[in-house]
């Protein structure tokens, strides 16, 4: 029997005619011959070779996919897009602006097991560390553009064409990207994808009309670029509620920034809700299932999207069901406030707080270490040798210390939220306490940690899961640990189409920028 490489979305190719392939193919009803016809004249990226030499160990055999969305206004040659199409159909400014930046960066975490796919927003004016590029400090959608400058004038001299300098370059800045959101979130990538903005629109058009929600009317009027006023706008226009969309609306939908209440974080919600909108036409219309429907779009994408030469369609149709039934959810990273920079404005992040949340998210923790006797003995007494778990050493916020924990006990504004809190802390090995439903939980806006003697420790530990400063309080039992959950988020209301997907966030306790965005319907969005 042919072997098969554990990981579920890569599968060596010798194995392509084996047993894994036919179940796949099977499963999905189209043939070898069909997958190869799709696969055929992707435009392909090594970036992803350079970005795993110094890539973080996989602690699983889970499969992280990068997707990145590049605002720029050239063409695969690095030749400005006509004029009158970036201005006038588009509305997305002159072909001069907009440089090489990644205005998207999101990535869609796959279990091991082919569970629930979890995507995370990585904000793109997050101030980093760059990697690959001049390993400065930039907002995280420069270090593409910046690695690509730097290689242009690097291979300048070398006689090579427009086109062939404008491949290489772009492969530095992809290479970049793929090192810097190694980094930063301290994961591996696995696979990439990118699309630029003649790409976006020609998927949305290959899909339109798209459905999206909006929980508010919009209007976004277009002000014109002066020597006094950097312009902006979209022209984008729309009432509350469930409205359909052609594909240069769709741009608008997913670029617009002014006039809503949280700028770029709230256009990250609304590439999120896009995303999903799309997912759930799609699986709606059986396009996954259906080859010549499949091998239209894929006509599209073949001349806008590049994707890494280590992956192939065949081996995330293994994956398709998961993605396109409503398995995903997304979030989108914190931010800790905003400053001014060199006279730009960024995004404040607490890279340690990251890392823990995406492991957390991500169900990356180390698992819990079984106590001694000696240590369970010593477990009541306090220790003022344990450290709190700070710096880039606290891998995870919920690593087992060498000593028995503190018992928690969770509060709730229901009982059933109490219990569910509870039964999670213990699988990550926390004794686990009383589970009760209690006024404070109902009022909570935000998770608090207290703790009794000899607890502190353990407390800062499972504040870290929520992003929360443990506090010590003589009204804890020694030994214990009180969680006090917020007020779980309310659902935004169905709209009257009946597939508005829900927003709410299930783990309202972790500490990111808004509610997740579901896939699964259509998403009411600010």
């Amino acid at each position: 029997m042919a072997e098969s490489r554990t990981s579920p979305l890569t599968v060596a190719g010798r194995v392509l005619a084996g047993t894994v392939s036919v179940a796949v193919l099977g499963a999905s009803g189209f043939t070898w011959y069909e997958y190869r016809q799709l696969d055929g004249g992707m435009v392909k990226s090594a970036a992803l070779t350079e970005a795993k030499k110094n890539a973080p160990a996989h602690l699983d055999k889970s499969v992280n996919l990068l997707l990145i969305g590049l605002d720029s206004r050239k063409d695969m040659d690095g030749n400005d897009l006509p004029k009158e199409f970036v201005e006038d159909e588009l509305h997305a400014g002159s072909s001069e602006i907009g440089g090489y930046n990644t205005n998207a960066l999101i990535v869609l975490h796959i279990p091991a097991n082919g569970g629930k796919v979890t995507a995370l927003s990585v904000p793109r004016d997050d101030y980093v560390q760059t990697v690959g590029a001049d390993g400065k400090m930039h907002k995280i959608k420069e270090a593409y553009g910046i690695a690509k400058e730097a290689a242009e004038q690097k291979l300048g001299g070398k006689g090579l064409s427009k086109s062939e300098l404008e491949r290489q370059s772009r492969e530095a800045g992809r290479a970049a990207t793929l090192q810097t959101v190694q980094a930063f979130l301290d994961i591996p990538i696995d696979h990439f994808a990118e699309v630029n903005l003649i790409g976006f629109y020609d998927i949305a058009k290959a899909v339109e009309p798209i459905q999206v929600c909006l929980n508010n009317p919009v209007d976004d009027p277009i002000v014109a670029r002066t020597a006094t006023h950097e312009g902006g706008g979209t022209g984008l226009k729309l009432p509350a509620g469930v409205s359909s969309l052609d594909a240069r609306q769709a741009l608008s939908f997913v670029r617009q920034r002014h006039h809503l209440k949280n700028g770029d974080l709230d256009r990250t919600h609304r590439q999120q809700a896009f995303i999903s909108s799309v997912v759930y036409k799609l699986k709606q219309q059986g396009v996954v299932s259906d080859f010549g429907q499949l091998q239209r779009l894929f006509d599209v994408v073949k001349k806008d999207v590049v994707i890494d030469d280590q992956w192939n369609v065949l081996d995330f149709a293994q994956q398709a069901p998961n993605l396109t039934g409503g398995n995903v959810e997304f979030n989108t990273l914190p931010i800790t406030g905003f400053k001014t920079i060199g006279g730009q404005e960024v995004n404040t992040v607490d890279p340690d707080q990251i890392k823990r949340i995406v492991k957390q998210v991500f169900g990356h923790e180390p698992p819990p270490a079984a106590p001694d006797a000696a240590a369970s003995t010593a477990a009541a007494e306090p220790s003022a040798a344990a450290p709190a778990t700070t710096g880039p050493s606290a891998a995870a916020p919920s690593a087992a210390p060498s000593k028995a924990r503190a018992v928690v006990d969770v509060h709730g504004a229901s009982a059933e939220a109490a219990a569910a809190e509870s039964k999670a802390l213990a699988e990550l090995g926390y004794p686990a306490g009383k589970a009760t439903e209690t006024a404070a939980a109902g009022r909570a806006k935000a998770t608090t940690v207290a703790y009794g003697t000899g607890a502190k420790a353990d407390a800062e530990q499972v504040a870290a899961r929520y992003g929360a400063t443990a506090t010590a309080s003589s009204a804890v039992p020694s030994g214990h640990v009180v969680v006090t959950l917020a007020a779980a988020r309310t659902p935004a209301p169905s709209s009257s189409a009946g597939t508005a997907a829900p927003t709410d966030d299930p783990t309202p306790d972790l500490p990111m920028q808004g509610p997740a965005v579901k896939a699964g319907g259509i998403p009411c969005v600010d």
